[in-house]
């Protein structure tokens, strides 16, 4: 797996969590800077360590699966892009949420697709420090940004489309599993 192709799976498996540090940034009047930035690395270390949870998993029976892991891996990220997809659609409410722990619980509820993505990491021999290190860094970048987003967006009382940014995080999982298992 190329560099490129793992930045568009990090960004695909961020996609939750921006929308949810989205969220985060249009409840609060006010959102500081240090929580703007305590969102991002929340967020970011939990989608990091989900996969590699995921990649000492399945590393640990891959051997049992491998002439199939590609068709696993598809069937896995389709999955996952598929839910993101369909998730998208619900009706959501935004939520004063700003403990660390409120975070987290978040954080962990938006990363359980990475676990998934851990376990197809396995199944695929990815090194899987190059694949975290790529998660945590799009995904803290992706969830400040959507947080100041959010932020600012109350502050203008404007209307817009989260559910694009869960899709947009669906199709890029689905596009990534067609081509694992068409090569």
């Amino acid at each position: 797996m190329t560099i490129s192709e793992l930045i568009f799976i990090s960004i695909g498996l961020a996609m939750d969590s921006c929308t949810m540090a989205t969220y985060l940034g249009m409840s609060s009047q006010k959102l500081s800077f240090k929580k703007v930035i305590q969102i991002g690395v929340i967020f970011g270390l939990f989608q990091a360590i989900m996969p590699l949870i995921g990649y000492l998993f399945g590393n640990t029976f891959a051997h049992f699966i491998e002439k199939i892991s590609h068709w696993i891996a598809f069937f896995i990220l389709a999955f996952i892009g598929i839910n993101m997809i369909k998730e998208s659609e619900k009706e959501v409410q935004l939520f004063k949420v700003l403990t660390i722990k409120e975070i987290s619980i978040l954080a962990i509820a938006t990363s359980i697709d990475a676990l998934a993505v851990g376990i197809t990491f396995a199944f695929l021999k990815i090194n899987i420090l190059l694949a975290c290190f790529t998660i945590l860094i799009t995904t803290c970048i992706l969830s400040i940004l959507g947080a100041k987003f959010g932020s600012a967006i109350i502050k203008k009382i404007i209307h817009i489309n989260e559910k694009s940014m869960s899709k947009f995080g669906g199709i890029i999982l689905i596009l990534m599993g067609l081509k694992i298992a068409i090569l």
